[in-house]
């Protein structure tokens, strides 16, 4: 883990990861691991049923950490919801609208 933050209605993780990790395995245990924590806070808390992950390069990092650092103002300009939108289009990315709500 090398930078996590967000707001109430998502997370941000910067990750390093070796090719051999299962990408889905990893966050099924993270989610199940974080559960007990975050459940021990709020007791009401639920981790959603999906993801998303992208890859980004080494040299862009420290935006990214600035990034995930500035979320609560970030998020008063613009909802999760339409920049997920807008990344997934972006990239080309077939969404179901359902997975975004």
């Amino acid at each position: 883990m090398l930078e996590v933050g967000g707001v109430e209605d998502h997370v941000h993780a910067l990750l390093g990861l070796k090719p051999s990790h299962c990408i889905s395995d990893f966050v099924r245990e993270l989610k199940k691991a974080s559960s007990v924590w975050a459940q021990d806070k709020e007791p009401q808390f639920q981790w959603q049923e999906g993801y998303a992950i992208f890859a980004v390069s080494f040299s862009q990092m420290d935006s990214v950490i600035r990034y995930i650092r500035r979320q609560e103002e970030h998020h008063r300009k613009r909802t999760f919801v339409d920049e997920l939108k807008d990344l997934l289009e972006k990239h080309k990315i077939k969404y179901d609208e359902k997975y975004l709500l």
